[in-house]
């Protein structure tokens, strides 16, 4: 199994909610998870992993839960109130009323609780209310570049600078391709064909269980119709009004709030992410359109129908989920003389930056305009370091501020942020 870089918080008496898209890998993340244990020194009868989709346990219900605790007990007395036990309950969403066994587990049992669930009933805001506090999440995504490099054997063991010439083309040829090809870990070199039938499939599944049965929805033509402008227009900008307009005069009769609800049930399955522009206002969050970004770069390929590589949209994608991924805050800058900024990131730690991505600066014209933007965005952040990551790296003679960081993206996507100077 791949090694997940998954971000796991760790605070006592809380459980640990395991969340995220159908097959990112959730259920391998426990199993990692349980040998991390292992290794740290916990006796494998510690460890209890339950799935519920096991069909010999359809019908189960929360009364029956109480058997498991029960019968783990009786089998290791020793460790009731003596040792702390770790129970992991996959898809335990399947089991209705799971919430109540899972919040007196915690209150009455000496144990630690890991949790995972499909998208369809496990929703990240629906874990934080029906456990009342006590559950914490850790979203689990596809692969991101270094774990899909890892994934191929391909993984650096030394920082950027310290790598050969060879070493560095290698990674650069395998970042197009996984900016084709995405990072679900089931897509992994799977030719053209069979990586589509599989992506799209996903999508089907996720749409139907997830969304349609899960809300009852009675107008699914009209939510096919949003993943197919949303997902065709990835990196682009996405207004509910101009939507709606656009489905009304087709005579399709529906209302803005249920386009509202449509797009915030595709975020809550993890299809998709949408940032608003960066601003202090909520009403101006809320009038000015969404950037909108598919959970994987491999399902660009099925939705936009340019006929282009789009491998600048991909790239963004890319740069927007590991910044996700580090744990920032984002959105989109729109600045007063007309100039747009890719993100604007506020990290954990109180830091921001505005970052401008590319996948082309060969001409200094580009380097010119994609400058330009970041310099007037400065002047609503004047303490936002500025940083231009690029595909390729610049050719000889291209000029850039020095209070500019130009940063390749193979680079920078693997933590390695190496900056090229004038």
């Amino acid at each position: 199994m791949t090694r997940r870089d998954v971000w796991l918080p760790n605070v006592p008496g809380k459980a640990l909610a395991v969340i995220g898209m159908r097959r990112a890998g959730k259920t391998t993340n426990l199993w990692q998870i349980m040998a991390q244990r292992v290794q740290a020194g916990t006796p494998r009868e510690g460890l209890v992993y339950f799935s519920f989709e096991d069909e010999r346990l359809a019908g189960l219900q929360a009364s029956d839960l109480d058997r498991l605790v029960q019968t783990y007990y009786r089998l290791h007395p020793d460790w009731r109130d003596q040792r702390r036990a770790a129970f992991f309950l996959d898809e335990i969403q399947l089991v209705p009323g799971w919430e109540t066994f899972a919040r007196r587990l915690l209150d009455s049992e000496n144990i630690d609780l890991y949790l995972s669930g499909s998208s369809a009933r496990m929703l990240s805001r629906e874990v934080a209310s029906s456990m009342r506090g006590r559950a914490l999440e850790a979203t689990v995504t596809p692969f991101s570049f270094r774990e899909m490099l890892r994934h191929i054997g391909h993984e650096p063991t030394q920082q950027w600078h310290k790598l050969t010439k060879a070493s560095h083309s290698q990674i650069a040829h395998d970042l197009d391709l996984y900016l084709e090809q995405g990072g679900f870990p089931e897509a992994q070199g799977l030719d053209t064909r069979s990586r589509h039938a599989l992506l799209r499939n996903y999508v089907d599944v996720l749409l139907l269980r997830d969304v349609i049965e899960r809300h009852n929805l009675s107008q699914p033509q009209v939510l096919r119709w949003m993943v197919q402008q949303l997902l065709g227009n990835a990196a682009g900008s996405f207004s509910i009004n101009k939507f709606h307009a656009d489905l009304k005069s087709r005579g399709v009769a529906v209302g803005k709030d249920t386009l509202h609800l449509l797009l915030s049930y595709l975020e809550d399955a993890f299809l998709l992410t949408s940032i608003s522009i960066c601003s202090s206002s909520v009403r101006q969050k809320q009038v000015n359109p969404r950037k909108v970004y598919p959970v994987d770069t491999g399902l660009i390929a099925l939705f936009d129908r340019s006929g282009k590589a789009n491998t600048g949209h991909a790239l963004e994608c890319a740069v927007l989920h590991q910044l996700l991924r580090n744990g920032a805050e984002v959105s989109y800058v729109h600045t007063p003389n007309g100039f747009e900024v890719d993100f604007h990131a506020r990290y954990p730690d109180g830091h921001e930056a505005l970052i401008q991505v590319c996948a082309d600066i060969s001409s200094q014209d580009t380097m010119t305009r994609e400058i330009r933007a970041l310099q007037d965005a400065r002047q609503q952040f004047p303490q936002a370091h500025a940083q231009l990551i690029v595909l390729m790296p610049p050719p000889s003679g291209l000029v850039w501020p020095s209070d500019i960081e130009l940063t390749l993206a193979s680079a920078w996507l693997l933590n390695d942020q190496v900056s090229h100077s004038n």
